[in-house]
């Protein structure tokens, strides 16, 4: 599979609830054979996307998260801006797909929404340069990087506050040969827009947080690193449906519900 052709693959449950790779093309999905990290080959007539389920489009070793990474967002926090990339981890635990619940614990008086270019890593990455960086790359989704900011400011580390379960729906699939220098990245809840900036905002490009990341820690086929939310994030409240979308990539909708009343599915399984 050349990583330079234009694609959007995804993880689907098809219509017998069987577990498939395919790719996205309009309002059809093709199923394929193979690895998602590989080569792949058709392997079945086109399917409705409207007839399948999205899975989340990878299930990631780790989520590399970036914060403070969109100047105008570091200002509304009241943050400087960072000099390197501040780093934390969310657990694979905390991924769902699209259209599964984000569910809100009880015990939380505020949990925002941060809609983030996420990058698919592709190949194994450790100690790489920039100038090699991009060549790690498999993809893009999007992903919103749900955070309990009341845990995550009396905490003052980011451990609780982005690591529950559903804290990071991931999707809608992996766009390839995509440039990420110069993306839209928005955020709505219940129609409202919340979040609209650009990836060329960014403190550190993706290049440099590949290369600074793989410096820490061996990045692993399959890993995802959210490059930083901009400016705009609110909070959210059972009931909500928040949606996400970054350009060329496409849009992640998630209900919002109480964590007593979860919703299973579409989880990173």
């Amino acid at each position: 599979m050349s990583k330079a052709e234009p694609r959007r693959l995804a993880r689907i449950l098809d219509p017998d609830g069987r577990y498939r790779l395919a790719q996205v093309d309009g309002d059809q999905v093709t199923p394929l054979l193979g690895d998602l990290f590989g080569e792949t080959e058709v392997c079945g007539d086109p399917l409705a996307l409207s007839a399948v389920t999205l899975l989340p489009p990878v299930v990631p070793s780790k989520i590399i998260g970036i914060g403070s990474n969109y100047r105008l967002h570091a200002l509304e926090l009241g943050k400087p801006v960072p000099d390197v990339p501040k780093m934390f981890l969310k657990p694979s635990t905390a991924v769902v797909g699209p259209g599964a619940a984000i569910a809100l614990p009880p015990d939380t008086q505020r949990v925002d929404h941060e809609a983030e270019l996420a990058v698919v890593i592709g190949r194994h990455a450790c100690c790489v340069s920039r100038d090699d960086a991009m060549a790690h790359v498999l993809g893009y989704t999007c992903a919103n990087d749900v955070t309990a900011r009341d845990f995550q400011k009396a905490d003052g580390v980011f451990a609780r506050a982005k690591g529950f379960d559903t804290f990071c729906p991931l999707g809608p699939w992996i766009a390839t040969g995509i440039d990420p220098s110069d993306l839209r990245v928005r955020a709505w809840v219940d129609g409202e827009l919340r979040q609209d900036g650009r990836t060329s905002d960014m403190v550190f490009d993706v290049a440099t947080l590949i290369s600074f990341v793989s410096h820490v820690m061996t990045l692993l086929p399959g890993d995802v690193i959210a490059t930083g939310t901009p400016s705009g994030v609110g909070p959210l409240r059972a009931g909500h449906v928040v949606r996400v979308e970054v350009e060329q990539v496409g849009w992640l909708e998630n209900p919002v519900v109480d964590r007593k009343d979860r919703v299973a599915g579409g989880s990173a399984g």
